[in-house]
């Protein structure tokens, strides 16, 4: 199971979260289906209805049957084929869900087959994107996004994640830049103490925070600011000025163009609306 500072972090990770739908479908695939070694710079999802097949990921092989679900994640080495006569009839989205500039799946390490609770809802949850994506309204498009992470978000719900052993030193690094950042909201922060505490050179910091978590240094300060506002005004009875003070803003105007600017709400107009 994924630990707590890896959770925390990846938490952080997912505030950039960013997916899309590239084509949703429900197939009768035919004895022909097959690709070899193809490397696929997007997610598939498939939700086996019935039939018969292999799938190869990397050198791993998979055999998915009716109420399953099989992830076949981006970038990673592909193979597969009908088999026994019995191709399959299945649901599939073809989609991206990037962290930064990486799929989420670069990120994570999850079983890439399991069985389904629900099969009703399943189903549900793929008709209804197949038909919004067919759709080309602006409702449909966030519909459609809304169903996909409905979609990803109960295979994941399913099974234990963790973080791949060769992003732990970034999870790592992340988790310093929480703890620094957090311990510090009060005070001024800037990119050169933020780089000091992981002891790299603030130019190659910043380039690398903003490569590796999708936001620059300063702007996930501001939504750490933002987020301990936010928990002062609906938690407690503080002033706006102490609450300013302990988010890190010595003016209090500035502190409610800030919040403004980042929640569209006065600060004042955010507590009466969510406490």
């Amino acid at each position: 199971m994924i630990k707590q500072n890896e959770q925390h972090a990846l938490s952080d990770l997912l505030q950039s979260l960013q997916l899309q739908l590239i084509v949703a479908n429900k197939t009768q695939v035919t004895m022909n289906w097959g690709e070899t070694d193809s490397t696929p710079e997007h997610n598939k999802l498939y939700y086996i209805c019935e039939g018969d097949g292999w799938i190869r990921i990397g050198n791993d092989d998979y055999y998915p049957k009716s109420g399953q679900l099989f992830l076949t994640p981006a970038h990673a080495r592909v193979s597969f084929v009908a088999r026994n006569n019995r191709p399959y009839l299945k649901y599939w989205c073809h989609f991206t869900i990037l962290v930064g500039p990486f799929d989420l799946f670069q990120w994570i390490g999850v079983p890439l087959c399991l069985d389904v609770d629900d099969n009703t809802h399943m189903t549900t949850l793929f008709q209804e994107l197949i038909q919004w994506h067919k759709q080309q309204t602006i409702v449909a498009r966030l519909r459609e996004k809304a169903l996909l992470l409905e979609i990803v978000s109960c295979f994941l719900d399913s099974v234990p994640i963790q973080v791949l052993q060769h992003r732990s030193e970034e999870m790592s690094r992340l988790n310093i830049i929480q703890q620094f950042v957090d311990s510090r909201l009060h005070t001024s922060i800037s990119i050169d103490q933020m780089a000091e505490a992981l002891h790299l050179h603030p130019n190659y910091f910043s380039a690398y925070f903003k490569k590796h978590f999708g936001v620059p240094p300063l702007k996930y300060v501001s939504r750490k600011r933002t987020e301990r506002a936010k928990q002062l005004l609906t938690t407690t009875s503080l002033s706006i000025k102490e609450i300013a003070d302990q988010s890190g803003f010595k003016e209090t105007n500035h502190f409610t163009k800030f919040f403004r600017k980042e929640t569209n709400l006065s600060p004042t107009e955010y507590r009466l609306a969510y406490s």
